[in-house]
């Protein structure tokens, strides 16, 4: 059966260093049979969550915006990569107001699964590429612990990522193509069997 990977690009600047790398990442994934979309955060006209629990009885958001258009891309993937520069030691805001609406798809786990049920994972694969232009020591953390809670409301494992320091400007990746390979040998790798 095909994978679905499914990439999202939490980046408010096209074309920078975490989108060329979801991009190889992406390449890499469909060189291995993979179908692949793609979401722009940038390009989402939505508003963060509004905790009204419209999602708690039905598991549906019912704030009718862009993001209605995302959730059915999130329950089809098999394998989601989400991308972003790390901002004040997190995500971007507008890859976190995606993930913040994510909620309904939560509340969809807690209905349709029971509590042993929950215990494992059954709809695929999540991973993290970030990019950050320190060289803080926790620089990551604050977005891995974000994507580990966000592919579990997707009832998706965490499995991990590819981070890189000191890349600022949107051009310093392409000045490092081994760390563009590493995107496509992650790609690949992403979709191998299970």
């Amino acid at each position: 059966m095909k994978k679905k990977v499914l990439g999202i690009y939490g980046s408010p600047r096209k074309g920078g260093n975490s989108d060329q790398l979801l991009d190889k990442a992406l390449e890499g994934a469909r060189s291995e049979g993979a179908e692949t979309h793609s979401i722009y955060a940038r390009n989402l006209k939505m508003s963060g969550c509004l905790e009204c629990g419209g999602c708690n009885e039905t598991g549906k958001c019912v704030v009718k915006d862009d993001m209605q258009a995302v959730y059915p891309l999130m329950e089809d993937a098999n394998v989601i990569i989400l991308a972003s520069p790390i901002f004040f030691y997190g995500i971007t805001a507008q890859a976190k107001a995606l993930i913040d609406r994510s909620q309904a798809m939560w509340s969809k786990r807690m209905l349709e699964k029971t509590r042993e049920e929950r215990k494992r994972y059954d709809s695929g694969k999540g991973y993290l590429i970030c990019v950050g232009a320190s060289r803080g020591k926790n620089l990551f953390e604050g977005a891995e612990l974000t994507a580990k809670y966000f592919f579990d409301a997707l009832d998706m494992t965490y499995e991990g990522g590819l981070f890189f320091r000191r890349l600022e400007k949107g051009s310093d990746v392409r000045k490092q193509p081994e760390i563009l390979e590493e995107a496509l040998e992650f790609g690949k790798k992403a979709v191998e069997g299970d």
